[in-house]
């Protein structure tokens, strides 16, 4: 099965969804992995009002387009969106959405998602690929947690991202 070329002339677009509260370097690795496999990537940054974020919307944007400005823009964009990710990818025009794995349980939520999706859109289809092995222990969530704490995640964050987060830190450390 291929994936359909989009009418647009931009060849197989795909979109890369996430609340990316923050983006990782595993987040970085998927879009580089996914602009070998797709002519155009659009990582999209979920807006999910029942989902609490230490970053707004437009810090989170703002923390991919510094994360990722090395990638060639005609073929990486950033954009958010509010609703289901699958009617997004469709307004896109993208045949694809693709989801980075970690492991069964990012595997078990992920199956279903894409057999939801399928049912939904039936042209959109669902692309996994796991995580590279020395990005497969983060998560945003565990990256927040650390840092937090004062932990270095440097390794773990792109610059922007970890400045960004040594910020937002200080100003909730209590006075002494």
């Amino acid at each position: 099965m291929s994936l359909k070329r989009a009418d647009n002339n931009l060849g197989a677009i795909a979109i890369y969804p996430g609340s990316f509260d923050p983006p990782t370097l595993g987040h970085v690795s998927l879009v580089s992995r996914g602009l070998a496999i797709f002519d155009k990537l659009i990582v999209a940054v979920a807006i999910n009002p029942l989902k609490s974020t230490l970053f707004s919307v437009n810090e989170r944007v703002e923390l991919l387009k510094a994360s990722l400005d090395h990638f060639p823009p005609k073929r990486m964009e950033i954009q958010s969106y509010e609703g289901l990710t699958v009617e997004f990818a469709h307004l896109m025009g993208a045949s694809a959405i693709l989801r980075g794995l970690r492991g069964t349980p990012d595997f078990d939520y992920e199956f279903q998602m894409a057999i939801m999706n399928k049912h939904l859109k039936k042209d959109i289809h669902s692309v996994f690929l796991m995580a590279d092995q020395e990005w497969f222990f983060i998560s945003s969530s565990t990256v927040k947690e650390a840092a937090s704490f004062g932990a270095d995640i440097s390794h773990m964050v792109p610059r922007p991202v970890a400045e960004k987060l040594a910020l937002k830190f200080k100003k909730n450390e209590p006075e002494k």
